[in-house]
């Protein structure tokens, strides 16, 4: 069995930033791209920024651009969003999840199967 695991989330006020870690267990990371999705309430579970398996490549939807950053620590089976000038429009439920294809094509439809409990960020004045 393995799982993924979604940390750092909080209540931040506009303009703020947080950073979230993606820990894997029970299997290598490093062999999969890896996306960040979201969810809002009312609202569908939308792609926001995936990497590639060592890094080199990276795709972000077009409303975190300049904002957001995707990084990756294979050595620490872990992957991380960095969010940055944040809006009360990121408001959502952020999952991560691993997939076969690349970061463009990940992040473009939310993949079908298991998601863990996501964790929830809040931007709120």
């Amino acid at each position: 069995q393995w799982q993924l695991v979604e940390s750092g989330g909080g209540l931040v006020q506009p303009g703020g930033s947080l950073r979230l870690s993606c820990a894997a267990s029970g299997f290598t990371l490093d062999r999969f791209t890896v996306g960040w999705y979201r969810q809002a309430p009312g609202k569908e579970r939308e792609g926001v920024s995936c990497i590639s398996t060592l890094g080199e490549f990276t795709y972000y939807t077009d409303s975190v651009k300049g904002r957001f950053t995707i990084s990756r620590d294979n050595a620490r089976n872990t992957v991380y969003l960095q969010m940055n000038s944040l809006k009360p429009e990121d408001t959502a439920t952020y999952y991560c999840a691993p997939g076969n294809v690349p970061p463009q094509d990940m992040c473009a439809k939310v993949p079908f199967g298991s998601w863990g409990q996501g964790t929830q960020v809040t931007v709120s004045s």
